[in-house]
């Protein structure tokens, strides 16, 4: 056998999906080319998961399921894999995230994670984590997960036009990026807006932050510095916080006028060009 480095199931989400992957798959008396060959990758593949070598995909998790009939176990278990690959310091939030029921947020620098694009994303990260990008792009794009919940939160979102005109990635994929932007107006619970230049002066002018709502736990909020992430259901800070939200939102185009705004920047700034994808030069 070509792995035969055995891992502590309980050293890491990803340790343990490596071992009990291990364990079912030798139960079932199958090699790790035969378990390749049944999930459509390659044996060395599934060796390096084993191994805690790779972190498996949702997808892959449920080709296992399928091949091994494991109930789902697999299927289950990925997302915690996945919100082990996100900063440390990220983790926390993350988890309070995927159980909040009304999320507000006030983004000045980037589209909001949820909102993100697979390609935006993978720009966005790649300028610092480029030996992990795969992992962490996989565990952003499963943090989405939750607005296609049969009980999505309730998501408000404010966006600071400059998010609009900060071109990450280049014409194409910010074009893409604008138009998965405008998907979301109309969706039910899901609600964006944009803050304009004109409005100079606002009560975000500290950074982007987060409020999160829970049906029975007190509110939270959340920002961020450089390495580190600051939550707190102080509440005078929550009363602070939510207040500035408010006036945000006052102050904010209304979705109609947001969506409108958008799909202009859309067609104006990152207009299709023949012959290029490439960045701007401007």
């Amino acid at each position: 056998m070509s792995n035969v480095r055995r891992l502590d199931p309980s050293a890491s989400p990803l340790d343990y999906f490596g071992s009990e992957l291990r364990r079912r798959r030798e139960e079932a008396g199958l090699t790790q080319g035969d378990l390749g060959s049944a999930i459509f990758c390659t044996g060395s593949l599934v060796g390096q998961i084993e191994t805690g070598a790779k972190v498996p995909s949702r997808d892959l998790a449920e080709r296992l399921d399928a091949a091994l009939m494991t109930d789902g176990f697999f299927s289950r278990l990925v997302g915690l894999v996945l919100r082990s690959q996100l900063p440390t310091w990220f983790q926390p939030f993350a988890e309070m995230e995927g159980k909040a029921t009304y999320i507000s947020t006030y983004q000045c620098q980037l589209v909001d994670g949820l909102f993100q694009t697979e390609a935006y994303a993978r720009a966005v990260l790649g300028v610092e984590q480029r030996d992990k990008l795969d992992e962490m792009l996989a565990a952003r794009m499963e943090r989405q997960r939750i607005l296609r919940r049969e009980q999505p939160p309730i998501l408000w979102t404010v966006l600071d036009e400059a998010v609009l005109c900060r071109e990450i990635g280049g014409r194409t994929v910010m074009r893409e990026q604008l138009a998965h932007l405008l998907g979301f107006f109309g969706h039910p619970w899901t609600e964006l807006q944009v803050l304009p230049f004109s409005v100079g002066q606002h009560s975000g002018m500290m950074g982007s932050f987060t409020l999160l709502r829970f049906d029975d736990d007190p509110d939270l909020h959340y920002s961020e510095s450089y390495d580190q992430g600051h939550m707190t259901a102080n509440p005078q800070v929550i009363r602070e916080r939510s207040v500035g939200y408010a006036r945000l939102q006052a102050e904010a185009l209304s979705p109609r006028e947001s969506a409108a705004l958008i799909a202009r920047v859309m067609e104006e700034r990152y207009e299709e060009q023949p012959g290029s994808d490439a960045r701007s030069v401007a």
